[in-house]
């Protein structure tokens, strides 16, 4: 398993999953076109894996990879 944190200092109640749709930008910074986590958690499906985010209040967040054993 891979985990990476952030310090972006929490998400709202129950908005973890949005985070993954496409579109999606919850941030202040509207730059990018939000579909990189629904591509990455696409591409991690397709390896029969797993992405995730953990919600870390008024911290950041974690979010794992986890794959198979080859």
């Amino acid at each position: 398993m891979l985990e990476i944190e952030d310090q972006c200092g929490g998400l709202p109640p129950g908005e973890a999953e949005e985070l993954f749709k496409p579109f999606s930008q919850m941030g202040t910074d509207k730059s990018g076109l939000g579909i990189g986590l629904t591509i990455s958690r696409r591409a991690v499906s397709l390896n029969k894996g797993i992405l995730s985010v953990r919600d870390v209040p008024h911290q950041g967040c974690v979010f794992s990879i986890d794959l198979p054993k080859a």
